[in-house]
Protein backbone atom coordinates (compact mmCIF):
# COMPACT_ATOMS: atom_id res chain seq x y z
CA UNK A 1 0.00 0.00 0.00
CA UNK A 2 1.43 3.38 -0.99
CA UNK A 3 1.18 6.54 1.12
CA UNK A 4 -2.08 8.37 0.41
CA UNK A 5 -2.13 11.80 -1.16
CA UNK A 6 -3.09 13.39 2.17
CA UNK A 7 0.11 12.05 3.75
CA UNK A 8 2.29 13.21 0.87
CA UNK A 9 0.79 16.68 1.06
CA UNK A 10 1.18 16.84 4.84
CA UNK A 11 4.94 16.34 4.44
CA UNK A 12 5.20 18.62 1.41
CA UNK A 13 6.13 15.87 -1.02
CA UNK A 14 6.05 16.48 -4.76
CA UNK A 15 5.39 13.88 -7.42
CA UNK A 16 3.79 10.47 -7.53
CA UNK A 17 5.16 7.92 -5.06
CA UNK A 18 7.38 5.16 -6.42
CA UNK A 19 8.19 1.92 -4.64
CA UNK A 20 11.82 1.60 -3.55
CA UNK A 21 13.90 -1.56 -3.58
CA UNK A 22 14.15 -3.16 -0.15
CA UNK A 23 12.33 -1.91 2.92
CA UNK A 24 10.22 -5.10 2.92
CA UNK A 25 8.38 -3.71 -0.09
CA UNK A 26 6.81 -0.98 2.01
CA UNK A 27 9.10 2.00 1.41
CA UNK A 28 8.22 4.71 -1.09
CA UNK A 29 9.86 7.82 -2.49
CA UNK A 30 8.15 11.00 -3.62
CA UNK A 31 10.28 13.87 -4.81
CA UNK A 32 13.13 14.23 -2.30
CA UNK A 33 11.41 12.34 0.51
CA UNK A 34 11.16 8.71 1.61
CA UNK A 35 7.99 7.39 3.23
CA UNK A 36 7.70 4.34 5.49
CA UNK A 37 4.86 2.93 7.59
CA UNK A 38 5.22 3.97 11.22
CA UNK A 39 4.36 0.59 12.72
CA UNK A 40 5.22 1.82 16.21
CA UNK A 41 4.57 5.54 16.46
CA UNK A 42 6.37 5.85 19.79
CA UNK A 43 9.47 4.31 18.23
CA UNK A 44 9.14 6.40 15.06
CA UNK A 45 8.91 9.61 17.09
CA UNK A 46 11.86 8.60 19.27
CA UNK A 47 13.99 7.75 16.23
CA UNK A 48 13.11 11.04 14.54
CA UNK A 49 14.00 13.07 17.62
CA UNK A 50 17.24 11.11 18.01
CA UNK A 51 18.37 11.37 14.39
CA UNK A 52 17.49 15.04 14.03
CA UNK A 53 19.70 15.79 17.05
CA UNK A 54 22.62 13.59 15.93
CA UNK A 55 25.62 15.75 15.01
CA UNK A 56 26.84 15.69 11.43
CA UNK A 57 29.67 13.24 10.84
CA UNK A 58 32.34 12.97 8.18
CA UNK A 59 32.29 9.19 8.66
CA UNK A 60 28.66 8.49 7.81
CA UNK A 61 25.36 10.05 6.79
CA UNK A 62 21.91 9.45 8.22
CA UNK A 63 18.54 10.31 6.65
CA UNK A 64 17.21 13.33 8.50
CA UNK A 65 13.55 12.94 9.46
CA UNK A 66 11.01 15.45 8.18
CA UNK A 67 8.17 17.01 10.16
CA UNK A 68 4.67 17.29 8.74
CA UNK A 69 2.96 20.63 8.27
CA UNK A 70 1.44 20.20 11.75
CA UNK A 71 4.87 19.68 13.31
CA UNK A 72 4.36 15.95 14.00
CA UNK A 73 6.78 13.22 12.96
CA UNK A 74 4.01 10.86 11.80
CA UNK A 75 0.78 11.29 9.86
CA UNK A 76 -1.87 8.59 9.62
CA UNK A 77 0.65 5.85 10.30
CA UNK A 78 3.43 7.14 8.01
CA UNK A 79 6.81 8.75 8.67
CA UNK A 80 9.04 10.67 6.25
CA UNK A 81 12.74 11.39 5.88
CA UNK A 82 15.07 12.86 3.30
CA UNK A 83 15.98 10.72 0.29
CA UNK A 84 19.72 10.02 0.30
CA UNK A 85 21.88 9.20 -2.70
CA UNK A 86 23.39 5.74 -2.86
CA UNK A 87 22.64 2.05 -3.17
CA UNK A 88 23.12 -0.96 -0.93
CA UNK A 89 25.73 -3.66 -1.47
CA UNK A 90 25.54 -6.45 1.13
CA UNK A 91 28.72 -8.01 -0.21
CA UNK A 92 30.69 -5.12 1.30
CA UNK A 93 30.45 -6.72 4.72
CA UNK A 94 33.79 -5.44 6.03
CA UNK A 95 32.82 -1.86 5.23
CA UNK A 96 29.40 -2.33 6.78
CA UNK A 97 31.02 -3.47 10.02
CA UNK A 98 33.38 -0.48 10.04
CA UNK A 99 30.56 1.98 9.39
CA UNK A 100 28.50 0.29 12.10
CA UNK A 101 31.32 0.79 14.58
CA UNK A 102 31.45 4.51 13.80
CA UNK A 103 27.68 4.86 14.04
CA UNK A 104 27.63 3.03 17.36
CA UNK A 105 30.40 5.24 18.72
CA UNK A 106 28.30 8.29 17.82
CA UNK A 107 25.25 6.99 19.73
CA UNK A 108 27.11 5.33 22.61
CA UNK A 109 25.94 7.80 25.26
CA UNK A 110 22.23 7.66 24.43
CA UNK A 111 19.98 6.16 27.13
CA UNK A 112 17.91 3.05 26.64
CA UNK A 113 14.43 3.97 25.34
CA UNK A 114 11.55 2.58 27.38
CA UNK A 115 9.62 1.26 24.37
CA UNK A 116 12.20 -1.50 23.85
CA UNK A 117 10.76 -3.37 26.83
CA UNK A 118 7.27 -3.57 25.34
CA UNK A 119 7.99 -3.63 21.59
CA UNK A 120 6.27 -6.72 20.24
CA UNK A 121 7.15 -7.88 16.75
CA UNK A 122 8.81 -10.97 15.26
CA UNK A 123 12.29 -9.48 15.53
CA UNK A 124 11.94 -8.22 19.09
CA UNK A 125 10.51 -11.52 20.31
CA UNK A 126 13.32 -13.44 18.61
CA UNK A 127 15.93 -11.14 20.13
CA UNK A 128 14.55 -11.56 23.65
CA UNK A 129 14.22 -15.32 23.21
CA UNK A 130 17.81 -15.65 22.06
CA UNK A 131 19.12 -14.04 25.25
CA UNK A 132 16.69 -15.60 27.75
CA UNK A 133 18.28 -18.74 29.17
CA UNK A 134 15.19 -19.58 31.24
CA UNK A 135 12.69 -20.31 28.47
CA UNK A 136 12.27 -23.32 26.21
CA UNK A 137 13.08 -22.67 22.57
CA UNK A 138 11.77 -24.62 19.58
CA UNK A 139 13.23 -28.11 19.24
CA UNK A 140 14.58 -27.17 15.79
CA UNK A 141 17.24 -25.01 17.48
CA UNK A 142 18.06 -27.32 20.39
CA UNK A 143 21.77 -27.50 19.52
CA UNK A 144 22.10 -23.73 19.42
CA UNK A 145 20.03 -23.18 22.55
CA UNK A 146 22.02 -25.73 24.52
CA UNK A 147 25.32 -24.11 23.55
CA UNK A 148 24.45 -20.78 25.17
CA UNK A 149 26.26 -19.73 28.32
CA UNK A 150 25.81 -16.64 30.51
CA UNK A 151 27.93 -13.69 29.43
CA UNK A 152 28.62 -10.29 30.92
CA UNK A 153 29.22 -7.58 28.32
CA UNK A 154 28.24 -3.90 28.13
CA UNK A 155 25.06 -3.00 26.25
CA UNK A 156 24.16 0.18 24.40
CA UNK A 157 21.92 1.31 21.56
CA UNK A 158 22.86 -0.45 18.32
CA UNK A 159 21.60 -0.94 14.78
CA UNK A 160 20.14 -4.44 14.53
CA UNK A 161 20.26 -4.87 10.74
CA UNK A 162 23.38 -3.25 9.36
CA UNK A 163 24.43 -5.29 6.35
CA UNK A 164 21.65 -4.36 3.94
CA UNK A 165 21.08 -0.89 5.32
CA UNK A 166 24.21 0.98 4.29
CA UNK A 167 24.04 3.16 1.18
CA UNK A 168 27.22 3.67 -0.82
CA UNK A 169 27.65 6.62 -3.16
CA UNK A 170 30.95 7.74 -4.77
CA UNK A 171 32.23 10.94 -3.22
CA UNK A 172 29.96 10.73 -0.17
CA UNK A 173 30.25 9.03 3.23
CA UNK A 174 28.22 5.83 3.52
CA UNK A 175 24.70 6.32 4.83
CA UNK A 176 23.16 4.33 7.69
CA UNK A 177 19.43 3.87 7.01
CA UNK A 178 16.40 1.98 8.36
CA UNK A 179 17.63 1.90 11.96
CA UNK A 180 15.93 -0.75 14.11
CA UNK A 181 17.22 0.10 17.60
CA UNK A 182 18.24 -2.61 20.05
CA UNK A 183 19.94 -2.46 23.45
CA UNK A 184 22.71 -4.97 22.88
CA UNK A 185 26.52 -5.20 22.73
CA UNK A 186 28.04 -3.53 19.70
CA UNK A 187 29.77 -6.84 18.92
CA UNK A 188 26.32 -8.46 18.72
CA UNK A 189 25.29 -5.97 16.02
CA UNK A 190 28.49 -6.84 14.17
CA UNK A 191 27.75 -10.54 14.59
CA UNK A 192 24.27 -10.12 13.06
CA UNK A 193 25.83 -8.48 10.00
CA UNK A 194 28.41 -11.26 9.68
CA UNK A 195 25.81 -14.01 10.12
CA UNK A 196 23.78 -12.39 7.33
CA UNK A 197 26.87 -12.22 5.13
CA UNK A 198 27.67 -15.91 5.67
CA UNK A 199 24.11 -17.17 5.25
CA UNK A 200 22.88 -15.06 2.36
CA UNK A 201 25.90 -13.62 0.54
CA UNK A 202 28.44 -16.45 0.46
CA UNK A 203 30.89 -14.85 2.84
CA UNK A 204 33.49 -17.24 4.28
CA UNK A 205 32.71 -18.63 7.73
CA UNK A 206 36.16 -17.42 8.82
CA UNK A 207 34.50 -14.02 9.22
CA UNK A 208 33.00 -15.37 12.41
CA UNK A 209 36.49 -15.66 13.93
CA UNK A 210 36.33 -11.91 14.53
CA UNK A 211 33.37 -11.91 16.93
CA UNK A 212 32.86 -13.55 20.36
CA UNK A 213 31.29 -17.00 19.83
CA UNK A 214 28.53 -16.46 22.39
CA UNK A 215 27.47 -13.26 20.62
CA UNK A 216 27.58 -14.95 17.21
CA UNK A 217 25.43 -17.70 18.73
CA UNK A 218 22.83 -15.21 19.93
CA UNK A 219 22.90 -13.37 16.61
CA UNK A 220 22.26 -16.62 14.76
CA UNK A 221 19.42 -17.53 17.12
CA UNK A 222 17.97 -14.06 16.63
CA UNK A 223 17.82 -14.57 12.87
CA UNK A 224 16.47 -18.13 12.96
CA UNK A 225 13.90 -17.40 15.68
CA UNK A 226 12.62 -14.38 13.75
CA UNK A 227 11.70 -16.80 10.96
CA UNK A 228 10.06 -19.03 13.56
CA UNK A 229 7.91 -16.21 14.93
CA UNK A 230 6.96 -15.14 11.40
CA UNK A 231 5.86 -18.67 10.54
CA UNK A 232 3.97 -18.94 13.83
CA UNK A 233 2.06 -15.75 13.08
CA UNK A 234 1.16 -17.06 9.63
CA UNK A 235 0.25 -20.51 10.98
CA UNK A 236 2.72 -22.18 8.64
CA UNK A 237 5.26 -24.97 9.33
CA UNK A 238 8.83 -23.93 10.11
CA UNK A 239 12.30 -25.38 10.07
CA UNK A 240 15.52 -23.34 9.91
CA UNK A 241 16.34 -22.35 6.33
CA UNK A 242 19.14 -24.45 4.78
CA UNK A 243 21.12 -21.25 4.24
CA UNK A 244 21.76 -21.16 7.98
CA UNK A 245 23.51 -24.55 8.00
CA UNK A 246 27.10 -23.33 7.38
CA UNK A 247 26.73 -20.66 10.05
CA UNK A 248 25.24 -23.13 12.54
CA UNK A 249 28.19 -25.50 12.14
CA UNK A 250 30.74 -22.68 12.26
CA UNK A 251 29.22 -21.07 15.34
CA UNK A 252 28.90 -24.35 17.27
CA UNK A 253 32.49 -25.27 16.38
CA UNK A 254 33.70 -21.93 17.76
CA UNK A 255 31.63 -22.18 20.91
CA UNK A 256 33.05 -25.65 21.61
CA UNK A 257 36.61 -24.42 21.07
CA UNK A 258 36.08 -21.81 23.77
Amino acid sequence: MQPPRSVLEAFGALGEPRLLHGGQGRTWASGKLVFKPADNEIESTWRAETLIALPESEAFRVPRPVRSDSGSWTVDGWEASELLAGSTDPKRWSEAVQIGEKFHAAIADLPRPEFLSSRDDWWSRADRDSWNLDIALPAEVDDLAAARAPIEVPHQLVHGDLLGNILYEPGLPPAVIDWPPYWRPTAWATAVALIDAVCWHRAPTTLLDTTPPQLALRALLYRTLTDHHAAEARHTPWTPHPAYSPAIKAVLDRVQQH
